[in-house]
């Protein structure tokens, strides 16, 4: 029987008494990630991604560990929440625009202490002042910087169109912007390589696509961390005090960690390790998180039929961001069809032995992505499912 045959067979018995659709994480698999993450770390903190868990008891598990420490999170009102329930160290990593939010963070002691927020440009904090509604809290603020790898004189760029801060001069502007603003202290600064972080360098069947990512990613990582080093030299200067220089992702984890400038790193997909980690030589893990749905038809020899499955995931639309038929191994699509809405044809050998309610087990193309189609994430330990957690959609809350 192959390591994946033995997995399928523990799913199995350990959700038997359970129906379809439903969704598992693997807490030896899930602890495991988390190892490695924090080896890869080489004794940095790393802060955890919440929108690549999306589940309070998750992330309150990885975060008892040494080494895990801090909560990056991906709204404010999610910020907010966490704080309200214990998580005292928030660091929302994109700009908002929620008023209301920012109004109620200003007014409350314990939540300005706790939620740092993202600003790369002064409207941002024309915005949060005009929100306060007569709060004075000081509002705890990082500056993100662009980590694109800009060439040919910027007229060919490589990576994700984030903060408009890309120079050390750049951000040192801003830093003083905040220094001269009252109601606001400039806490961190923070880049994400995702280009890096988020690209896998080995992928199957392209060898010399895979080629040309490595060449990328190396010339991006030396580039960035000069810029990096310089930027915080630069922001320093003017804000000694900087608490934090956050960088890095799952893909880069032990790269960035490398950077005497960066002092904490950011993870959370690792600790899941969806389909669209499977393409890196920097590092292996083992999927801990995954979904069942039933088996519903059997049209024909070589086909059945599951309940639903179409979860895309977010990006550009394409086959990669599709879940995929783990379990039992040698499904696929029917390429006409895909995974569907109600219903997903799978073909394959091994659909001749399942039968009526059997279950298929999918890996989610992202991490907490997963998590916005179910209420609860059942957890396994061996073949026994120990415990039914609430994702965030089980506790009320779509953050977006």
């Amino acid at each position: 029987m192959t390591a994946r045959a033995a997995d399928r067979a523990r799913y199995d018995r350990a959700t038997a008494h359970l129906d379809a659709p439903l969704a598992i994480v693997d807490l030896k698999a899930f602890d495991a990630n988390a190892d490695d993450l924090l080896r890869r770390a080489g004794g940095k903190p790393v802060r955890v991604a919440s929108k690549s868990v999306r589940c309070r008891a998750l992330l309150e598990r990885v975060l008892a560990r040494d080494g895990f420490q801090g909560v990056m999170s991906f709204t404010l009102a999610e910020s907010l929440w966490l704080a309200r329930s214990g998580f005292d160290d928030v660091l929302l990593a994109y700009p908002s625009a929620d008023r209301s939010g920012f109004a109620e963070l200003a007014a409350d002691p314990k939540l300005a202490g706790a939620v740092t927020v993202m600003v790369d440009d002064v409207a941002q904090l024309d915005l949060i002042d005009a929100a306060r509604e007569g709060g004075r809290e000081v509002v705890r603020v990082c500056l993100e910087l662009d980590t694109s790898l800009r060439l040919l004189g910027g007229r060919m760029r490589v990576g994700a169109r984030r903060s408009p801060l890309h120079s050390p001069a750049q951000l040192a502007e801003m830093a003083r912007a905040v220094a001269r603003r009252p109601g606001f202290r400039l806490v961190g600064i923070m880049a994400y390589e995702g280009h890096v972080a988020g690209v896998g360098d080995a992928v199957a069947g392209r060898p010399l696509r895979s080629r040309a990512i490595r060449l990328m990613q190396a010339a991006a990582r030396r580039e960035l961390a000069e810029r990096r080093a310089a930027v915080v030299r630069a922001v320093r200067a003017v804000a000694p005090g900087l608490e934090f220089v956050n960088g890095g992702g799952t893909g880069s984890v032990q790269h960035t960690a490398a950077e005497d400038a960066v002092t904490e790193i950011a993870a959370g997909s690792g600790l899941y390790l969806p389909r669209l980690f499977d393409n890196y030589t920097s590092f292996t893990g083992r999927p801990a998180a995954l979904f069942a749905q039933p088996v519903v038809r059997r049209p024909g020899v070589g086909v059945v039929t599951v309940l639903g499955g179409g979860y895309p995931a977010s990006g550009a639309a394409g086959p990669d961001r599709l879940p995929v038929p783990y379990l039992p191994e040698g499904l696929a699509y029917d390429p006409q069809e895909g995974p569907g809405e109600v219903q997903t044809p799978l073909l394959g050998t091994p659909a001749d032995d399942l039968l009526i309610g059997d279950k298929v087990w999918f890996r989610h193309a992202k991490a907490g992505e997963l998590c916005e189609r179910f209420d609860v994430l059942h957890l396994v330990e061996g073949d026994t499912v120990t415990a039914a957690v609430p994702t965030y959609r089980g506790e009320g809350h779509t953050f977006l």
